[in-house]
């Protein structure tokens, strides 16, 4: 029984991960598991990437910040934003929560017969099984809930008992040492045999017991005799002779004691007055010294001004130099913010078309086979100074049907100024190019947007979820002598037909 583990209480809160995979009936689907704790879920939750979680475990994942989707990364799925778990980015999955309800069930519990589906587990049975371990709240022994009560009253070393004597309470474990020191204890008289005298009054019963034994009077000049109190005077009448020659030779001896004590005194009267000379002495140097302190600890108390003030000087300059740090730091920070959006604009076009250089071709194309940096985004064009905002994206090593096959390029539609002015969804062509540097024959794909796909609506974050051609180009093209690569640089052009606007 010791070996088990203690059964976890009931929640039906939805503060506690999955019901273990061992209440089912049946085995476990996949769909019913929770992608966190690995157990059947418990109040489910779908992300937006589709995986499901139980509440408890999904608000355990979010509460440190957004975390990227275990399952997204381990089935090979990831796709930000899509796959990037955020608070508020679930809702509950109620038509699953219902299958899972509806789950056969059985009580994990050994010896526990019961039977039913999840939910009558949750509400009825959870945490309220007599066959559940638990720990006893006082000796922390494993035990069945049906044990506890009987544990309790017979078995727990930490019970309390009342004292059949005193009926003060007590420990299980102290009973010799309540017995000990309880004053209600019944004792036996060891002269009269007298029985059941409390602790309390047995001091007063030997006082007044004519049968007790107690030491001869004389004991402390010799007697070794133990005499009862009623036979103490013919005693002493019977052995007068040898307690005067015990008393006798107790008193010589206490006078050849004070003998030698007056001669150990006389030494330690001489070599006092060797010490009152000394200690004179010692006077002397002593005022001497303290003349000197007096004067070190004037000098000292100055120089600990001194410092002080100092101090004071020094924080007040550190406090400056901090403040300096801090402008300065703001104002890098505003300066690297003017140079992003300086370099952002040098780039950007205002008429529909964009040019886009890709140099390191090689490199980049390495970190994306890697998996270091699979994607890449170009920097922001628009349709016109107060037109669309838009941008483009490349996978050097393709992204989905066209991984590791082809190179694929998207459109990518981005939150801009006047979104507000502007006609929605995005309804105008696109028409994407891999660049000849011989301009002969140019890789061009080209197509009208999806009104109804969330990719071409009013942005409501930094930018829509990519759309384009995953099968852009082949990679094999790219791998032979071609004039597509020149300088291990690429172009790749968009043109926005502005027709309409």
């Amino acid at each position: 029984m010791a070996a088990q583990e203690p059964s976890p209480p009931s929640s039906l809160e939805g503060n506690k991960p999955g019901f273990p995979k061992k209440i089912l009936a049946n085995n476990l689907e996949e769909k019913h598991m929770c992608n966190s704790c690995l157990k059947i879920l418990r109040r489910p939750l779908q992300a937006q990437c589709g995986h499901r979680f139980c509440s408890f475990c999904f608000n355990k994942i979010v509460s440190s910040g957004p975390h990227k989707c275990s399952a997204c990364v381990k089935e090979d799925l990831f796709e930000d934003p899509t796959s990037i778990l955020n608070e508020g980015g679930a809702f509950p999955d109620n038509a699953a929560r219902r299958e899972v309800e509806a789950l056969a069930a059985v009580c994990p519990n050994e010896g526990c017969t019961w039977t039913g589906n999840i939910k009558e587990y949750e509400v009825n049975h959870e945490g309220k099984c007599d066959f559940m371990i638990i720990l006893c709240p006082s000796c922390k022994e494993l035990m069945r809930t049906n044990e506890l009560e009987r544990h309790n009253e017979r078995e727990c070393p930490e019970r309390t008992l009342n004292c059949k004597y005193c009926k003060e309470p007590f420990h299980f474990k102290n009973i010799k040492a309540h017995d000990e020191i309880c004053p209600k204890y019944p004792m036996i008289c060891e002269g009269c045999a007298k029985k059941k005298i409390p602790r309390e009054k047995y001091v007063d019963h030997i006082k007044f017991c004519s049968k007790f034994r107690a030491p001869c009077r004389f004991h402390v000049v010799g007697c070794d005799m133990s005499v009862e109190k009623e036979k103490t005077h013919d005693h002493e009448r019977a052995c007068s002779y040898e307690h005067l020659n015990l008393l006798l030779h107790f008193i010589m001896g206490i006078k050849l004691q004070l003998h030698s004590e007056k001669t150990k005194v006389a030494e330690l009267s001489r070599r006092c007055q060797e010490l009152e000379l000394k200690v004179g002495t010692f006077e002397n140097i002593v005022c001497v010294l303290n003349r000197e302190m007096e004067r070190s600890s004037t000098t000292i108390e100055a120089y600990n001004r001194q410092h002080r003030l100092d101090q004071d000087k020094v924080e007040i300059l550190n406090n400056k130099v901090r403040q300096l740090e801090r402008t300065v730091g703001l104002r890098d920070l505003s300066i690297v913010e003017m140079e992003g959006n300086i370099r952002e604009m040098s780039a950007a076009t205002f008429d529909g078309i964009f040019v886009w250089k890709i140099s390191d071709f090689t490199k980049k194309r390495q970190d994306a086979v890697a998996g270091r940096a699979p994607a890449m985004f170009s920097p922001a064009f628009f349709t016109s100074k107060y037109g669309y905002k838009m941008c483009l994206r490349i996978y050097l090593n393709g992204d989905g049907t066209g991984r590791a096959s082809h190179l694929s390029l998207f459109f990518v539609v981005m939150r801009g100024h006047s979104d507000a002015l502007l006609k929605w969804p995005f309804n105008q062509k696109v028409t994407l190019m891999l660049l000849d540097q011989n301009n002969r024959e140019h890789i061009i794909d080209a197509f009208r947007p999806d009104i109804s796909s969330s990719s071409f609506q009013r942005p409501v974050s930094d930018m829509n979820i990519a759309s384009g051609c995953p099968l852009f180009c082949p990679l094999p093209k790219l791998d032979t002598k071609n004039s597509y690569i020149r300088d291990d640089t690429i172009f790749i052009k968009a043109i926005v037909d502005l027709t309409g606007l």
